[in-house]
């Protein structure tokens, strides 16, 4: 709070992540909201379940910087913002974005580049984060499965994980870095689907 109210200018990446009330938010000086002109997933529009105890709004999928052309929106907008509050500083300010759109373009290009030859377009994911990603990339997640250690999948959802992963010829499963994989490796060991964080 005292950080919010010391700041002069608070980014937020916004699409419903923050999960301020807006008695908090209105104590920010000065606001840039980067999700603005960001095309918005609904959150179950690129899978077909999953579980979600963020605390953010569940109408849309907020992890919109996971597309780099999302990513590019967000840094123009960050940019005009600052450039707005600091017009002094707007050569920098045009500069570093500049360079930060090219970055983002290669990313795009070589995500394309290297996944324009995978035999299999399936995923499945756990964590319910990954949907700009998939769209950015042509890929379709079956399943998405929020785990959290102490919250592992039940034996029912473990069942239709690892279906799905046969019915798919799925090689790979992913997991979050400081996430569960005890899911993650019964699937594997149940199908031979290789795991990674």
């Amino acid at each position: 709070m005292r950080s919010i109210e010391n700041a002069q200018v608070l980014v937020i990446s916004g699409a419903g992540l923050e999960a301020f009330p807006a008695e908090v938010l209105g104590r920010a000086k000065s606001i840039i909201d980067a999700s603005i002109q960001v095309p918005l997933l609904g959150c179950a529009e690129e899978h077909d379940h999953g579980h979600d105890d963020h605390g953010h709004s569940h109408e849309f999928d907020a992890h919109i910087w996971l597309s780099p052309e999302n990513a590019m929106i967000m840094a123009e907008n960050t940019c005009a913002g600052l450039t707005q509050q600091y017009p002094e500083k707007a050569n920098i300010f045009q500069e570093n974005l500049q360079e930060l759109l090219l970055k983002l373009k290669n990313l795009q290009q070589y995500g394309e580049e290297n996944l324009q030859t995978l035999s299999c377009r399936e995923i499945i994911t756990f964590h319910d984060g990954f949907a700009y990603l998939a769209h950015a990339f042509d890929l379709h997640i079956l399943a998405a499965l929020e785990e959290e250690s102490g919250s592992e999948a039940s034996a029912a959802e473990l069942k239709e994980l690892i279906t799905l992963t046969k019915e798919h010829n799925l090689p790979a499963i992913f997991t979050e870095e400081n996430g569960s994989d005890r899911s993650a490796k019964v699937i594997a060991e149940a199908t031979g689907a290789k795991v990674y964080e």
